[in-house]
């Protein structure tokens, strides 16, 4: 059993969070979650890497000088891969790098990564998070008060807010999301984890399938 303060917006610990880390996840599987991240991070690339092999670069036809007495190598096509110009040897070709994982082992990735932030002491809980109006610079100075300036943070909300999201969207190395679009390279990724109280329980009460 974990217990986790809970703090408000000035830093100052108001309660405490009783969680149990096996409840959300009964082991951790330190394999599955690097399968769920490469996952992931292959679905994030583009594929669209290309050169040109010697059948596409430009370049005649004609063959360089006759085949015999001048002493030098035979050569035919300017647009040779050895040659200055030509194309590539083995030229590289636009692939599709994603893939999926089982839709069950993704799942408990995810709360395996959560459960492994609790364990390790990686998540700062705070008992609200709400803002009448944008304000980056009042946002900033609850991080500061929580200790979170200056390092990658992902903060994990229970519901879109326009006003939360505007005013952690320019904080460099932060980001924002709603707690039920959260996967193990998001909440692995960043140094820290700061949840709103409504974020966590929300997260327990899918991970326990309620």
């Amino acid at each position: 059993m974990a217990s986790l303060p809970v703090y408000d917006r000035t830093g100052a610990e108001v309660d405490t969070y009783q969680i149990d880390p096996a409840q959300i996840a009964p082991r951790i599987n330190k394999q599955l979650m690097h399968d769920a991240v490469v996952m992931y991070q292959s679905n994030l690339r583009q594929g669209s890497a290309k050169t040109k092999s010697r059948a596409e670069v430009a370049g005649t036809t004609q063959k360089m000088y006759r085949q015999k007495g001048t002493g030098r190598a035979r050569a035919g096509s300017r647009r040779s891969g050895i040659r200055v110009g030509g194309g590539r040897i083995f030229a590289k070709r636009p692939r599709d790098w994603s893939y999926r994982l089982p839709r069950k082992a993704v799942r408990l990735a995810t709360r395996m990564a959560v459960a492994s932030r609790i364990a390790d002491n990686e998540i700062t809980l705070i008992d609200q998070l709400s803002f009448q109006a944008p304000k980056t610079a009042e946002m900033a100075s609850i991080l500061k008060a929580l200790e979170l300036g200056g390092q990658t943070l992902l903060v994990a909300v229970d519901g879109y807010d326009v006003n939360v999201y505007k005013s952690i969207r320019n904080l460099a190395g932060v980001s924002v999301m709603p707690v039920a679009e959260l996967n193990a390279l998001s909440v692995l990724r960043p140094r820290r984890l700061l949840m709103t109280r409504a974020a966590l329980d929300a997260f327990c009460r899918k991970a326990n399938g309620e």
